[in-house]
């Protein structure tokens, strides 16, 4: 990333113009209604269900390229009833033969990230091929991973969560179902907000007696240092906490017309070029396959945008910020939220790191603050793979990401 990529192109002032926008926007959006969600009986699951969902990510998209694929469900601590698609042997029928890994997605995605490029672009379907146990998971809120005990996405209470809930319950409870399932510690590769609830739940000592190693494509940590001018304004004008207040717990990207506007408004008056608004808030991807440029966005929760909001503010990795000290105190007791404290991960558990350099999002100089917290880690277990030409999609979507970096994070499994 070039030195006046820092975060330099924008100020304040040029973000109170747009002020009144913004709340006049937010008075328009209203939460999705009505979309087709799967709903679970309100059962605690204690077996090893497998699943038959003629709409699921199996059937339509695994099966159909020729692999074995299998449903699966697990219930979070706190009530969530999320999926897991496995895939247990390759394409040519032969079962697998190594660990198993268990692949998280990021912000706004599901399990499909893994699938969407062909069988020979897409890590999933490599993974298999390589005589790997996948296993694809899915965090509460999205659509395959929108069961819960008591609750239904309608309910306000069902989107009282953040990444503070993903690390916590979401990601032990996926890694202690493969584990309890297959009797095997677990590889984990994450992308995007799936590196921040790896790193926080290995930096509280969480599922590191069920993980092998763990792959972070794109680190999420230290975030105040994002080039994205969008995100940048987004996060300093805190509009997902006006939104929240507004009463908008589920923030959903395919919501209707008003966000559509909302975001043309904006580029108009910060004289962006929204043509390609991918590229603007993840960096100008290199290598996507130009023939599959539609992306379906998974909704989450307006107070996880909160909370990664304060992370870019703040250039802080803690827990949600209520905002107020005696909430503070209710929920943590203390005044101000904890930190995640990154060189409190073992030293010696196998680290692989990978960044890019055109990415708006994991950029180079956030990520060289997380690979300082990293310092003392053990340099045998610590490998760091940098891809200059690479934005944030493209670690999970370039037709070369096979040979740029899932052969070299192959390797590092192998030897792990």
């Amino acid at each position: 990333m070039s030195a006046d990529n820092a975060g330099n192109i924008y100020t304040l002032p040029m973000a109170n113009t747009v002020v009144s926008l913004f709340s006049i926007v937010l008075l328009c959006i209203t939460a999705a209604q009505g979309r087709k969600r799967l709903h679970l009986n309100n059962e605690r699951l204690t077996s090893y269900p497998v699943i038959n969902d003629i709409d699921g990510i199996c059937k339509t998209m695994v099966e159909t390229q020729g692999y074995t694929c299998e449903e699966h469900q697990v219930t979070t601590e706190d009530g969530y009833i999320l999926s897991l698609q496995r895939m247990p042997e390759g394409r040519s029928g032969e079962k697998a033969d190594k660990p198993p890994v268990l692949l998280q997605h990021g912000i706004f995605s599901d399990a499909s990230t893994w699938l969407v490029n062909s069988p020979d672009e897409s890590l999933g379907f490599i993974l298999a091929d390589n005589g790997y146990d996948v296993w694809l998971a899915n965090v509460r809120g999205t659509q395959y991973s929108s069961g819960h005990t008591s609750l239904i996405p309608n309910d306000t209470a069902y989107w009282d969560w953040s990444w503070d809930e993903l690390a916590s319950y979401d990601l032990p409870a996926f890694a202690q179902y493969v584990y309890n399932y297959t009797g095997q510690r677990i590889h984990y590769a994450g992308h995007s907000l799936g590196t921040l609830m790896a790193l926080a739940a290995l930096s509280q000592g969480q599922v590191v007696n069920m993980l092998r190693s763990t792959a972070l494509l794109c680190p999420i940590a230290h975030m105040n240092q994002i080039p994205s001018l969008l995100t940048k304004l987004a996060a300093d004008t805190f509009i997902a906490n006006d939104m929240y207040w507004l009463g908008i717990h589920e923030f959903n990207p395919n919501g209707g017309g008003a966000a559509s506007k909302f975001v043309e408004d904006i580029c108009n008056k910060l004289n962006l070029n929204c043509s390609n608004l991918m590229s603007l808030v993840t960096g100008p991807n290199c290598c996507l396959n130009s023939s599959r440029t539609d992306i379906s966005s998974e909704p989450t929760a307006t107070k996880n945008l909160i909370h990664l909001s304060q992370m870019i503010r703040t250039g802080k990795i803690v827990k949600y910020d209520y905002g107020d000290q005696g909430q503070n105190m209710q929920h943590y007791g203390q005044p101000v939220p904890p930190l995640y404290d990154m060189t409190a991960i073992p030293n010696e558990f196998p680290l692989f790191l990978s960044y890019g350099g055109q990415d708006f999002l994991s950029d180079v100089k956030d990520v060289q603050v997380l690979l300082n917290d990293l310092k003392d880690h053990n340099g045998n277990k610590l490998v760091v793979l940098f891809k200059e030409d690479y934005a944030h999609l493209d670690f999970v979507r370039a037709v070369n990401a096979k040979q740029m970096i899932y052969d070299p994070m192959i390797s590092f499994f192998n030897v792990n």
